[in-house]
């Protein structure tokens, strides 16, 4: 077995409250470091089971180990701090609030491996599908603040560089583990199709068209060592908090630049909502690379008609020929990390069965 996929899923689950108990009585001072890992050990078998009996072609740790989607890069790189950003976090209702984002308080550097000891447990215990590493994409570490990303270098150029040195290092302890598939979560690029957040960029005196071309570069610079056997993903999102959303657009403003410059295999696309826009961006995509369309939602635990998904496939071919497309959910299933997310585990088990059932039916 080996990417690309039919069937993806982003990367987190739900935490069991076993584990979100531990979690909060070492914060307190009541487990120590070796008893939470062996809970955290125990979690992730779980869930690795889980993700073999439904016979998904990848499997994650469910990124367990970390606080949030984003922490894990965030904890083991020395130098970051947190300021609010300028994107907030809004259900259909109300703003639920500020998007902090990392900035670089001082020169980074990486403190301790950031997933390579963590894909080295999975590899281990995952004796069915491909064992796939989720990481935070580096131009999160600058759409989000721009110029106030780096009050610990001269310019832009120079904090890149830095950033490139961490993400190559890391890279290679990943292929040194074993490591054949490498998915970067990207919340920058389809935040800047945002109309809004456009005209954010532009106030702060940045170009949004400049920006995506300078983070295809930056992603492409960090990849740029890997082995030939390992293959990229990338997943985009719009944020997702507990239900919540940053941001909304469709792709087109990136899509030449996303698909025909972005050194990826794979693109995981949210498309639960309207939010995401229409197919028509995906006439950009080349022959050879493959796109997951993020049709179920993480964000409800509503579980989507297997026509309906089967129809809105059939209007994605109309703009890529359907053995260049797959389907997923549009984001992790706990992305936030803590408690109060909007699916349960019984929904996600439900909501994998139902794209498995889809893949089926479409590609056989």
């Amino acid at each position: 077995m080996k990417p690309p996929f039919r069937v993806e899923h982003v990367g987190s689950f739900v935490r069991p409250e076993k584990l979100l108990q531990a979690a909060r009585e070492r914060k307190a001072g009541r487990v120590d470091d070796q008893a939470f890992r062996k809970i955290q050990d125990e979690c992730i078998r779980e869930v690795v089971a889980l993700q073999q009996s439904l016979g998904l072609p990848t499997i994650t740790d469910g990124e367990f180990r970390r606080r949030s989607w984003s922490a894990g890069f965030i904890d083991a790189v020395e130098g970051f701090g947190l300021r609010d950003g300028t994107l907030s976090f809004r259900n259909e209702t109300a703003v639920v609030g500020v998007a902090s984002s990392p900035y670089a308080r001082a020169p980074l550097r990486r403190r301790q491996r950031i997933v390579a000891d963590d894909f080295s447990f999975l590899k281990k215990i995952a004796t069915k599908g491909v064992p796939k590493v989720t990481i935070a994409a580096p131009d999160v570490m600058h759409y989000f603040l721009g110029p106030k990303a780096f009050d610990a270098y001269k310019d832009r150029e120079a904090f890149f560089a830095d950033l490139v040195k961490i993400y190559r290092d890391e890279i290679g302890d990943l292929a040194a583990e074993g490591c054949t598939y490498l998915q970067l979560d990207d919340t920058a690029l389809p935040c800047n199709c945002d109309p809004h957040a456009r005209e954010d960029v532009k106030a702060r005196g940045e170009d949004a068209d400049e920006l995506t071309e300078r983070y295809v570069r930056l992603f492409n610079e960090c990849v740029k060592n890997k082995p030939k056997d390992m293959a990229v993903a990338t997943h985009l999102c719009r944020g997702n908090l507990k239900g919540a959303w940053m941001a909304e657009g469709g792709y087109e403003p990136i899509a030449d630049a996303l698909f025909n410059r972005l050194k990826v295999d794979t693109y995981c696309l949210e498309y639960d909502t309207e939010r995401a826009g229409d197919f028509s961006p995906l006439r950009h995509l080349p022959k050879g690379k493959r796109v997951i369309l993020g049709l179920v939602s993480t964000k409800t635990p509503v579980l989507e008609k297997k026509d309906s998904l089967k129809k809105r496939i059939d209007l994605a071919a109309k703009h890529v020929p359907l053995d260049q497309l797959g389907i997923g959910p549009q984001c992790g299933f706990s992305s936030g990390g803590g408690s109060g997310q909007a699916v349960t585990q019984d929904d996600t088990r439900r909501k994998l069965e139902l794209v498995m059932e889809v893949a089926r039916d479409v590609w056989g």
